[in-house]
């Protein structure tokens, strides 16, 4: 029985022990982007600390190998379960030490978790267990608990429970561990009370980190943004944060400023009509990204439109924009209207299934912050949209920032005509982002600057969009290469580009 017992500690240890992983990955992920470097370099560091942990365990006397155990488990779930909220307070607060404090936790809890699965081997081998038979029980359940978490995590745990939640509950795992192995071998274990009472105190730290979870996420975006949060919520693939300011409401995705309500119609504006305008033909328009509605709005205003198809990764963001009703005021309803179908799904996958040809596309993502994206950016996606819009169609691309990010705004326009679609680089002024650019492109088309819109404007008007097709010296166009899956260099110029700014 006592075997049974050790061997199922080491499926909730193995776990715990990728939960805490998983959580700091996808929490600098969210914070510093580039989720490819973040969870490399995590991993990287915890399976090294792991490394020492295991090293550091033939130091643990024979006798006291159970006792250690327990300590270890109380330690581990104090730290992991505490890390999520330790990092993000960590990040909204003290910015500037979050990478010392992010790794030092990772490796902390890598050690810990290093020193587990060892010690049990040790208390397995002490009960006579054979040595076959104790390898091949233990890696089983050590990987067992690997695949449960990293299942649950990006299905269940990360969107439901959020990552703070997810952080206390897999503590209070660890720490669960810990007061079972107090019971059952509480005839082995010397100070015995003393350690029942601080297995006792870490998980009513952690209970209570549990409950109050939903108040320090609060208190930490309140922190980060300086605006009463009115929305927010972690899905399978982004955290999503609305603010309101007086009249001003603010979308963020992972930390990412998208839109500000008071100049978003100029950003808007510029995406969609000047596309729009020169295909005055067009029936079925493409919204690629846009969940928020806003381009779709503006599509929307041209009464020969007669069906919209937009594309959106994540249902969640599509939902709030749908039902909330001060999103719904902000795009005008578009995401209810009957000509619109909307479809949640990868871009790039659903691009490849569908059939359909399109009059206008207009692809609105965010920025190429992280290799995720940067595909959604790259020779071989506008290689299939491309072939998805009609031949004197037209395709307006949101394109970074053409001051901020040159390198990377001209990699995109290089990107298009490297597929052989004609473009029309542009930018205008945001006061939300500043400095912002686009790319208009055609398989075949010709574009003229509208002297006139058919429909009333706030911003745009003849010589405005005059303006934002000529480029001042400071932005001039530089000599980029297309930006290719395999390599995706777009990602790394655009985080050098912005780089440059913060410093």
């Amino acid at each position: 029985m006592t075997k049974k017992i050790l061997i199922l500690s080491v499926f909730v240890v193995a776990s715990c022990g990728l939960a805490y992983e998983l959580i700091a990955g996808a929490l600098s992920s969210y914070l510093l982007g580039d989720s490819v470097l973040q969870f490399s370099t995590i991993i990287g560091c915890y399976l090294f600390a792991m490394g020492v942990g295991a090293h550091l365990s033939k130091y643990v006397r024979d006798e006291d190998v159970l006792a250690r155990f327990v300590d270890i488990e109380l330690a581990v779930g104090l730290i992991g379960g505490v890390s999520a909220a330790l990092l993000f307070m960590t990040f909204t607060w003290m910015a500037a030490p979050f990478r010392t404090v992010l790794y030092v936790t990772v490796f902390m809890i890598g050690a810990m978790v290093g020193m587990e699965v060892p010690l049990v081997m040790r208390a397995l081998n002490e009960r006579r267990t054979e040595f076959s038979e104790l390898v091949s029980r233990v890696l089983t359940f050590d990987y067992l608990g690997a695949l449960a978490v990293s299942l649950l995590f990006p299905l269940v745990l990360a969107p439901h429970l959020g990552l703070v939640r997810t952080g206390f509950l897999f503590g209070m795992l660890n720490v669960g561990v810990a007061i079972w192995t107090l019971y059952v071998f509480r005839a082995e274990l010397t100070n015995l009370g003393g350690r029942a009472i601080r297995a006792g105190s870490v998980m009513f730290v952690l209970a209570l980190g549990f409950g109050l979870s939903d108040r320090m996420v609060e208190w930490g975006e309140r922190g980060l943004f300086g605006d009463e949060v009115v929305y927010s919520t972690t899905t399978p693939y982004q955290r999503l944060v609305i603010t309101r300011w007086k009249d001003d409401l603010r979308l963020y995705i992972n930390g990412n400023l998208q839109f500000s309500s008071r100049d978003e119609y100029r950003y808007h504006e510029a995406l969609v009509h000047p596309a729009m305008q020169a295909a005055p033909w067009a029936r079925k328009v493409l919204v690629l990204g846009g969940g928020d509605g806003l381009a779709l709005r503006e599509v929307l205003r041209y009464p020969n439109v007669q069906e919209v198809t937009l594309v959106d990764l994540d249902p969640q963001m599509t939902g709030a924009f749908a039902t909330r009703p001060e999103l719904v005021k902000l795009n005008a309803g578009a995401l209810r209207d009957k000509r619109v179908k909307v479809i949640n799904a990868d871009a790039a996958v659903w691009l490849q299934r569908e059939a359909g040809m399109y009059d206008v596309a207009i692809v609105d993502f965010p920025d190429p912050s992280s290799f995720a994206l940067g595909k959604l950016y790259s020779v071989p996606f506008y290689g299939i949209l491309r072939k998805h819009i009609a031949a004197h169609g037209m395709i307006s691309v949101q394109s970074t920032s053409p001051f901020f990010a040159p390198h990377a705004y001209w990699t995109i326009e290089a990107t298009l005509r490297e597929v052989g679609m004609k473009t029309w680089p542009y930018h205008l002024y945001v006061p939300s982002f500043g400095e912002w650019g686009f790319v208009l492109a055609s398989p075949q088309g010709s574009f003229t600057p509208p002297e006139r819109y058919t429909l009333p404007m706030r911003y745009l008007d003849a010589e405005t969009t005059r303006a934002m097709f000529a480029f001042p010296p400071d932005m001039q166009r530089l000599p980029m290469k297309p930006n290719r899956l395999d390599s995706q260099s777009l990602v790394r110029e655009f985080e050098e580009d912005w780089q440059q700014v913060i410093r």
